[in-house]
C-alpha cells in the first residue's frame, strides 16, 4: 500500500549466516524493514526495547538467553511487539514448549522463503503464522496435545460451515487480508468470524486454532 510504513524488524539468530539468509529474504519485500540485529537472546531483548520494532524473529536455540526466554521477556517488556520463532525438525519439545507460552509464529529455518514473508505480515496485522510443515510435525509428535482427531472434528463439528472454511485457511497460513479475498469478504468480517471460532472451540490464539484445523482433517496435507 503506497505511503504505508514498512514493518519493522528485530533478528536474532546466533548464527552469523542465517541471520544473513533471513535478513536477505526479507530484503526482497519493501514492506519489511530489518531495524537491528542480535547474536543472542539477551541483546535481542535489549534491542527490541531500544527500537520497539511490531515483530521480533527469534531462534530458539541462543546462548545467554533463549528464544523461548526471550520471547517471555519481550512480552513482558514490550507487549505490542509480536515475536515469532525460528525452528527446525530437531526442536520439536521447544515448539511444544513455546505453543503454551502464545508465541505468535512457527517458522522453519528451511522452509519456503515466502513463508517467513507471510509469517512476518500475519502477525504484524496481529494474527498468528504456524507454518504447515511445522503444524503437521507438532501433530505428527503429538506435542500440540490440543486433541486427537476424533475429538478434534466432535470439537469443529459446531462451527457453521462458514466457520470451517476460514478455520480451514487459518490452518493452511493464510493471513486475514488473505481469507477475506479468497472468500468475498471484508477483513472486519473474517476478524469477527475468527472470534467466534476462538470462543466456540476454546483456543487461545491463532496458532492453537491452526493446529486444531490440522487435527480435525480440514486441512490438506
Amino acid at each position: 500500500m503506497a505511503g504505508a510504513s514498512p514493518v519493522r524488524v528485530v533478528l536474532a539468530d546466533d548464527e552469523a549466516m542465517i541471520r544473513a539468509g533471513v535478513r536477505a529474504i526479507l530484503a526482497t519485500d519493501p514492506g519489511i524493514e530489518v531495524v537491528a540485529e542480535a547474536g543472542d537472546g539477551h541483546a535481542a531483548v535489549e534491542l527490541v526495547r531500544a527500537h520497539r520494532p511490531r515483530v521480533a524473529l527469534l531462534d530458539i536455540r541462543m546462548p545467554r538467553l533463549d528464544g523461548l526466554a526471550a520471547a517471555a521477556e519481550i512480552r513482558r517488556v514490550v507487549p505490542e511487539t509480536a515475536t515469532i520463532m525460528l525452528t527446525t525438525f530437531g526442536e520439536d519439545d521447544h515448539v511444544a514448549r513455546a505453543l503454551g507460552h502464545g508465541a505468535n509464529g512457527f517458522l522453519l529455518k528451511a522452509g519456503d522463503p515466502r513463508e517467513l514473508i507471510a509469517g512476518v505480515h500475519a502477525v504484524a496485522d496481529g494474527g498468528a503464522y504456524l507454518s504447515p510443515k511445522v503444524a503437521r510435525r507438532v501433530i505428527e509428535l503429538g506435542a500440540g496435545r490440543l486433541a486427537r482427531r476424533p475429538v478434534a472434528r466432535d470439537r469443529t463439528a459446531g462451527l457453521t460451515e462458514r466457520e470451517r472454511e476460514v478455520l480451514a485457511l487459518v490452518g493452511a497460513g493464510l493471513s486475514n487480508a488473505e481469507i477475506a479475498r479468497r472468500l468475498h469478504l471484508v477483513e472486519g468480517t473474517v476478524k469477527s468470524y475468527l472470534t467466534s471460532i476462538f470462543t466456540r472451540l476454546d483456543v487461545r490464539n491463532r496458532v492453537q486454532a491452526a493446529i486444531l484445523a490440522y487435527e480435525a482433517g480440514l486441512v490438506d496435507g
